[in-house]
């Protein structure tokens, strides 16, 4: 079946080169005969008898580890009426006892081999697709044996028992109750609306309270033995593995498994193609304004080959022109939307819908809508220019070239998501050069011709559309001004659009290389260490993890120590800076120069720093310096990208207390520090007086001054790497050779009032939230830093086990321990628990009882060993990617002691005890000291006071 797009979050979706939308086969088989395009002949596929197909590949990236996945091809869409929900709920059952497993120790059995729940142990159910996930962090024999016995455990001999059923129902009514919120109930009003009477509307995967409180064993085995049969199951397994072993295994352990016929396809529609000319308003106080027009078309069944997916790819190219140019509109200073979109995708296997989406500031759906209608009918009428259609074939040459550049080094996360793209799309797994083959064979056929007609072959006509509005006011005039609107602007003539002028990059030349003054390599872990002349400091470190790819990371002194009580906002809008642009060109001209480039721009502040990081190819490593220096040296600070941060924190600030976590967030850092303006948020009236006037003035001396430290990691040559730093930062004028003290602005304070506050939300009216947050210590003692993040994970299984497990409160208590390295002083421990209303109190109490028992007597062995045992698997597997390297190599020279920190990490951690965990918690826990905050519906009875 085809999988629903989400409509209302379509902006610019049609099938790329290799993806198209996910379905689950209908053929319980690997039939590849019925296309043209080659198999990737790594991957081995298999069949068993009884019907249960397979897909093997060994692979080395991260070195020796192994992804295993059993997907069942039933989601929601299989249930019954009286079972909506009941996927769902069978996916938890998968955790809660087998036949070799007892109830409530799968979890713990994979903690104590290393896995931590959630993170890689974890499960999900689709409208098509229940997926069970283990994420192995070593490849032994016998953690793999392990795992594939829990696989072959869920696929049939789950034991159900009624006891477990009524255990696990307050989960799952706690998940479903937490999941709700203003955008779920948005989606479903609008599937409601463009596909009345369609069948899966109602199969939203979690299912009501009514089907969830009657769910027994009995209906649950039911649907059990119905779905989980061989025939409707595929097992994945990626990484450091003997393929023809585990095959065997495979057979051996799977060959048992009784076969049975897979379930029909489920009916997803009807939906009635014919529809036209209806209007819908939706409102919500926390939805910013949306004009959705819609037709829907029928689906179209088109088996994979190469002609489809060049078909594909001329429709893609199309979709992504029209929504460039809208891109350039949205991007003005008085641009007439937030943002827009135009593409066309699957209704699963029912229809095919073609949306336009207009996303406006409040108030402004009808100038938004004309202008992206405009644009839309020019595109439509007129096409495009070589210029526009190249812009787009380069991106398109650039992903193929880097896939085919690193196909020898793809994660094994990677090679799981081809896999299963290729079993939702019915699509033959091809290798990336196979792929880069066929583009660059194909892409003199990409005409703008031949795009315009590809995107008019496969859009719907937008004739007598069905158009939805969503916001909070109803426009004036209300149903009959949207469609006036509509009827009013496809009716006018439209001109041909504008040539744009093809500009080069302007920063290519920043003076004399720069001399290095110091190259040396660090033997701990083998990290170059240059300085320049001008004091700029580079590490490299080159891996052989990645093919093709380079991770940089470049800081810049200040962060947020930039920011004092007199200018809190001084910094509010870093992260809009690269909106801005360049002096020599807009964000919107960058993004037409450097399509097909490999290179980025983004800056945030984090602690003492500001940091640009990204990945770019060593083909476009220069470019990305270039760029970098760029930013330093000429920032556009420029008017289009202030109005687009203004334009958001309108919505910003309309929307942050829809739910709990958003009310929360936003008060907590002022109810922490006691309204120190450098934590709190402001009144909104501040940040519309922001200009980047404001941010130039506070950062400006940093970008010209600040000592900049420069990470590398990945496919280098250190020569070549070296010489190119010096002919851009190594070659800017003389900056701090290091990073400031400013012990002054170190200073954070952590409030000494220890009343309950509440904050209020205006979500759901059964959704409330216990925070409880205690000061701790930086991070300049190592040790204790470590007994506290044990301490966290030690919190998080017993606050699971008696909130979640025992009570079946809260879907998912939560804990987090952070020591500052910014802040003198300066650390917090925090658990949270999502509860209903009804449910405060108790758990309240069940949250005091474990903190107070951990601070009362030692921890089990086995808890501490399930809690420390990922932590330890983490510390090994973390330099067997560069994003762990990058942790280290970052600021290798002004951060020397973290390489010594991390050596150490693994006997420190050992040798933490169960009574080092109860004095850390007796010393930081204490229930009365904490600062609880409960998050309350605003209709909600006052809790506080009645306590």
């Amino acid at each position: 079946m085809k999988h629903l797009i989400l409509l209302p979050f379509l902006l610019a979706t049609a099938a790329p080169v290799l993806a198209g939308t996910p379905a689950e086969p209908a053929v319980a088989s690997w039939d590849f005969g019925r296309s043209d395009v080659p198999v990737d002949p790594a991957f081995h596929f298999g069949v068993l008898p009884n019907g249960m197909r397979y897909v093997l590949r060994e692979n080395h990236q991260p070195e020796g580890t192994v992804m295993i996945r059993l997907r069942i091809g039933s989601g929601s869409l299989e249930e019954r009426d009286e079972e909506r929900g009941l996927a769902h709920y069978l996916e938890h059952m998968a955790f809660n006892g087998s036949r070799k497993v007892p109830e409530g120790e799968m979890i713990k059995l994979l903690e104590r081999e290393g896995l931590a729940f959630g993170a890689d142990t974890n499960a999900s159910t689709g409208f098509e697709v229940t997926s069970y996930k283990l994420d192995l962090p070593r490849n032994d024999a016998k953690l793999i044996d392990t795992a594939l016995m829990l696989m072959r455990e869920t696929a049939s001999e789950l034991t159900i028992s009624q006891e477990a059923v009524e255990r696990e129902r307050g989960v799952i009514l706690a998940e479903k109750r937490d999941r709700m919120n203003y955008s779920v109930k948005e989606t479903l009003d609008e599937w409601a609306f463009t596909t009345p009477g369609a069948r899966y509307p109602e199969r939203f995967p979690i299912g009501t309270d009514e089907t969830l409180r009657a769910a027994d064993a009995a209906r649950l085995r039911g649907f059990y033995e119905r779905a989980y049969v061989p025939a409707n199951a595929v097992l994945i397994v990626v990484g450091a593995i003997d393929v023809p072993a585990i095959e065997k295994d495979i057979r051996a352990r799977f060959g048992d498994w009784e076969p049975a016929a897979a379930p029909p396809k489920p009916e997803t529609g009807p939906v009635d193609l014919e529809r036209k000319g209806e209007t819908d308003i939706y409102l919500d106080p926390a939805l910013s304004e949306r004009v959705t027009v819609t037709r829907l078309a029928p689906w179209v069944d088109e088996a994979d080959s190469v002609a489809k997916r060049q078909r594909d790819l001329l429709r893609s190219i199309g979709y992504r022109a029209v929504n460039r140019r809208l891109e350039t509109l949205a991007r003005a200073e008085d641009a007439p939307f937030r943002g827009a979109g135009f593409g066309t995708g699957d209704i699963f296997e029912s229809g095919r819908a073609t949306n336009l989406v207009v996303d406006v500031v409040d108030g402004g759906w009808k100038r938004g809508l004309e202008a992206a209608t405009r644009e839309w009918r020019r595109a439509l009428a007129y096409g495009f220019s070589p210029g526009e259609i190249a812009e787009q074939v380069a991106r398109n040459r650039q992903s193929a070239e880097n896939a085919a550049a690193a196909a020898a080094t793809r994660s094994n996360a990677a090679l799981v998501r081809a896999i299963e793209e290729m079993i939702d799309e019915e699509a033959v797994a091809a290798t990336p050069a196979n792929v880069l083959e066929r583009f660059n064979a194909f892409a003199p056929s990409i005409t703008p011709e031949a795009v315009l007609a590809a995107l008019r072959a496969d859009a719907a006509p937008l004739d007598e559309p069905l158009i939805r509005f969503q916001g909070r006011t109803a426009p004036e005039g209300g149903q009959n001004a949207l469609r006036s609107a509509w009827g009013a602007v496809v009716a006018e003539a439209i001109s041909a659009p504008d040539k744009a002028q093809s500009v080069e990059f302007a920063y290519t030349d920043f003076g004399a290389p720069g001399r290095v003054v110091s190259d040396t390599v660090d033997p701990r872990l083998e990290v170059r260490e240059v300085v320049f002349a001008n004091g700029v400091k580079l590490n490299l470190r080159k891996t052989e993890l990645e093919d093709d790819r380079i991770r940089f990371q470049m800081a810049l002194d200040g962060g947020d120590l930039v920011t004092t009580k007199d200018n809190p906002l001084a910094l509010a809008m870093l992260g809009s800076m690269p909106a801005g642009g360049l002096g020599k060109h807009s964000a919107d001209e960058l993004t037409s120069i450097l399509a097909g480039r490999s290179v980025g721009l983004t800056i945030s502040a984090r602690g003492d720093e500001f940091v640009s990081a990204g990945t770019t190819t060593p083909r476009d490593l220069e470019l990305q310096l270039q760029l970098l220096a760029a930013a330093l040296t000429d920032p556009g600070f420029r008017r289009d990208g202030e109005a687009a941060y203004k334009r958001g924190i309108a919505n910003f600030f309309k929307q942050k207390d829809a739910t709990p976590g958003g009310a929360y967030s936003s008060r907590i850092g002022a109810i922490l520090s006691d309204d120190d303006p450098r934590f709190s948020l402001q009144p909104e009236g501040d940040y519309q007086k922001l200009s980047f006037a404001v941010l130039r003035d506070a950062i400006s001396d940093r970008l010209a001054n600040g000592a900049i430290e420069l990470a590398l990691v990945g496919d280098i040559d250190e020569a070549d790497a070296i010489a190119l730093v010096g002919r851009t930062l190594g070659a800017l004028p003389q900056r701090e050779a290091e990073f400031l003290p400013r012990e002054a602005a170190r200073i954070r304070p952590f409030t000494t009032d220890r009343s309950q506050r509440t904050v209020n939300h205006t979500g759901e009216a059964d959704q409330a939230v216990i925070r409880m947050t205690w000061p701790t210590a930086d991070d300049r003692d190592q040790a204790l830093v470590l007994q506290l993040e044990l301490l966290e994970r030690v919190v998080r299984l017993e606050l699971t086990e008696e909130i979640r497990e025992r009570l079946g409160k809260a879907y998912s208590p939560g804990a987090s321990s952070d020591a500052s390295s910014t802040w003198r002083g300066y650390g917090t421990f925090a658990l949270a628990a999502s509860v209903d209303v009804g449910d405060v109190e108790a758990t309240r109490g069940a949250i005091r009882a474990v903190i107070e028992r951990l601070a009362a007597e030692p921890v089990s062995a086995d808890l501490i060993d399930r809690a420390r045992r990922p932590m330890l698997e983490a510390y090994d597997n973390q330099l067997k990617t560069n994003g762990g390297w990058m942790q280290l190599v970052a600021r290798a020279q002004g951060e020397s002691y973290r390489i010594d920190r991390f050596q150490r990490f693994k006997d420190l951690l050992t040798a933490i005890t169960p009574a080092d965990i109860q004095r850390v918690a007796a010393t930081y826990l204490a229930p009365d000291a904490a600062v609880e905050v409960l998050v309350l519906p605003t209709a909600a009875p006052d809790i506080a006071s009645a306590q």
